[in-house]
């Protein structure tokens, strides 16, 4: 009779820099950031950044950008880079707004979800079987999707009630809801303009009124994609493949079958987020209309650290800049250039406490100037309106850059059996 040892492995130490915020501090960095957009609103008079209305657009234009994102999210995590997620959301705008014009909008959500993972399937092929390049694979099926959409749109929307090779007819609404008495209590709240009870009451009915059921569906996906990925066996066989795969293929698990399914699982997300601007953004399809959310929904991911709650997070902060620019965009976005100054001064004082001086000094420099450009203007013109998103985003990605820790075996090529 043999026995075995278990030797208890000891904890692994925690590289400099990339010590994981516990939840408690997330939710205390989130408040501190609300009570100072509250002091920044009373500061300004720029009621609009945590109005109603600025909430609820922000959350209809993050969700695209969070299932995009997501989709990239399942993909990594099983070790396949996804390039390929605007190519997915494209084929998901055309074949929602196909099938919901035919038989109407919730049988165009399910082809949504088809068409993309019907991308995520091309993907894997070329991927885990042929063992191509996978950002090549990517960049190649965004090009396929755009000219496929094209040549297919010329058969089937031409002609059809207004419908052109770049656009389909109207589809028909999945219609919206908010929730009773609540929805305008809390828009009464914030158009108080009290301090930070205001800003809550306008997050909080951002949330509640003018809600889409896609929109309840795609914010669903964030906690189900977590509880699956880390609380399941099929979850943890699948991070393994994206981590060690050969490691993975030693104890049994077929690597091969859980990349495909992470990247069709990938796609069917991609191409929810594509349904989404085609049956609720618009109830139209239009050439180039996801814009390229799907590169900014990997950027997300990115900024998430391949998590699910930061991906969310990401989604959101893109979506709050993006609709900046619809209401009061010029006013708005000035007196944000007065909350990042203050930000950036906090975080130049973080860098001096770790005794990291000269990041701080730059980071003081960045302050300095974001003061000096809002002591000095009233108003930013409308090209900075539009590129606030992206340029936050960039921000963004390039200050967390150093807690970033992407799967160990993302992107790199894998052949059965290679480990024996």
């Amino acid at each position: 009779m043999s026995t075995a040892t278990v030797t208890k492995a000891a904890p692994a130490k925690t590289a400099p820099g990339r010590r994981r915020v516990s939840l408690p501090v997330l939710l205390l960095i989130i408040a501190g950031v609300l009570v100072l957009t509250s002091v920044v609103r009373l500061i300004t008079d720029a009621h609009g950044i945590t109005s109603t209305g600025q909430m609820s657009g922000a959350l209809r234009l993050a969700v695209p950008i969070g299932l995009a994102g997501l989709g990239g999210l399942w993909a990594e995590r099983a070790g396949v880079v996804n390039i390929g997620l605007e190519g997915m959301m494209i084929l998901g705008t055309w074949f929602g707004a196909w099938a919901g014009f035919q038989w109407g909008p919730w049988v165009g959500i399910v082809f949504g979800v088809l068409g993309g993972a019907l991308g995520g399937l091309l993907h894997a092929i070329v991927t885990v079987t042929f063992n191509v390049n996978h950002i090549v694979s990517g960049v190649a099926l965004n090009i396929l999707a755009l000219g496929t959409t094209r040549y297919l749109s010329t058969f089937a929307f031409e002609g059809e009630d207004g419908g052109t090779s770049k656009q389909s007819p109207g589809v028909e609404s999945l219609g919206k809801f908010s929730v009773p008495g609540l929805s305008d209590w809390l828009q009464d709240l914030n158009q108080k303009q009290w301090f930070l009870v205001s800003d809550i009451a306008g997050l909080l009915g951002g949330l509640l009124t003018d809600v889409s059921p896609l929109t309840l569906i795609a914010v669903a996906m964030v906690p189900l994609s977590w509880f699956i990925l880390w609380r399941t066996a099929f979850g943890l066989r699948l991070r393994s493949c994206g981590e060690n795969p050969i490691a993975a293929e030693s104890l049994g698990v077929n690597v091969y079958k859980y990349k495909y399914l992470a990247v069709i699982i990938s796609g069917g997300l991609a191409g929810l987020g594509g349904a989404f601007l085609s049956l609720v953004a618009s109830n139209i399809y239009l050439e180039g209309q996801t814009g390229q959310r799907g590169y900014i929904g990997l950027a997300a991911m990115i900024f998430g650290n391949w998590m699910p709650g930061g991906l969310a997070l990401g989604a959101g902060l893109f979506g709050y800049t993006d609709s900046l620019k619809l209401r009061g965009g010029g006013t708005n976005v000035h007196a944000l250039l007065l909350l990042i100054a203050i930000l950036l001064l906090i975080g130049a004082a973080y860098l001096i406490w770790r005794k990291r001086y000269v990041p701080a000094v730059i980071t003081a420099a960045a302050s300095a100037l974001m003061f000096l450009w809002y002591g000095l203007t009233d108003e930013v013109p409308n090209q900075v309106v539009t590129a606030t998103p992206y340029v936050v985003t960039l921000l963004v990605l390039s200050l967390s850059a150093q807690r970033l820790r992407m799967p160990k075996a993302n992107g790199m090529p894998y052949r059965k059996g290679q480990g024996k």
